[in-house]
């Protein structure tokens, strides 16, 4: 068991995949199984050139150079487009930066079935918008909340990574964490995560290529986007006001300060017509 003191991962970073031979010829689908669809050159392209913003921004946030006082921990998604973008993105990281890799099954690609053929899977699509992202399973395939339940798995996981401090980060050290992953996987990560709500989910936008957004811990000690991310950029995520205020106040809240701030969905599900209990 662990007895070294836990470090908190400073950021949290979500990263997509690059374009993907899926991403420009979906009847790429009919004839390769999802999880050995390459990345075209232009994927690896952003994969390096995201390698090299994701290393800059962190090194100029830490204050320091690799050597100082920061390292990486990476967890990839086992699909050959996201091994790829880590191998390409890595690129940009000395090996002295980067204390491990873990190959994480939880973190995959949503399940759409087996082989796709592309004029079913445009009806099964459509028939998805209609029932909604959520809960829609795909025949043979997953449905979001099938996913939302192995993510939270992971997460579970995570934390005990954290907690028994199995990165074995150096204390002196700023511990980031890259989850190489999947667009939808992304945001349900993000939904378990903030609490998000199903209707909260539904109005997100999937990341872009190589699209990567990162959670900083705050100065109360919570993870939030509004320290390395603008309200303009989260309302184009798909973010409500409410979801952005909450991350704002997360930059110098803590715990206490967000239940303060939040009406854990009361006025949703109970008519708060007066703060007592007495009856007249």
């Amino acid at each position: 068991m662990g007895t070294d003191k836990k470090i908190l991962p400073k950021r949290i970073i979500l990263m997509r995949h690059g374009e993907s031979a899926g991403n420009i010829d979906q009847g790429a689908y009919a004839t390769t199984p999802d999880h050995k669809i390459p990345l075209t050159e232009e994927g690896r392209a952003q994969a390096r050139e995201a390698g090299r913003k994701m290393r800059a921004l962190i090194s100029a946030q830490s204050g320091g150079t690799c050597g100082e006082n920061w390292r990486v921990y990476f967890y990839v998604s086992p699909y050959e487009r996201t091994r790829t973008t880590l191998r390409e993105e890595g690129k940009a990281f000395s090996r002295r930066c980067v204390i491990g890799v873990r190959e994480e099954c939880r973190i995959r690609e949503q399940d759409f079935g087996n082989f796709q053929v592309e004029d079913r899977m445009r009806v099964v699509k459509e028939t998805r918008e209609r029932f909604g992202r959520f809960f829609y399973r795909f025949p043979e395939g997953e449905s979001a909340s099938d996913v939302y339940d192995r993510v939270s798995s992971f997460l579970e996981s995570l934390w005990r990574d954290v907690d028994m401090n199995r990165h074995q980060v150096d204390p002196l050290s700023e511990l980031n964490l890259v989850i190489v992953s999947h667009g939808l996987t992304s945001r349900v990560f993000l939904m378990k995560w903030f609490k998000w709500t199903v209707e909260e989910f539904e109005r997100l936008n999937n990341l872009g290529n190589c699209e990567f957004r990162v959670m900083e811990l705050g100065a109360g000690g919570e993870y939030t986007f509004g320290i390395h991310h603008t309200e303009e950029e989260m309302l184009a995520w798909g973010m409500s006001k409410d979801m952005i205020d909450d991350q704002m106040v997360r930059v110098n809240g803590s715990r206490e300060t967000l239940n303060d701030c939040c009406t854990l969905q009361l006025d949703e599900y109970f008519d708060l017509l007066d703060v007592t209990d007495d009856e007249e």
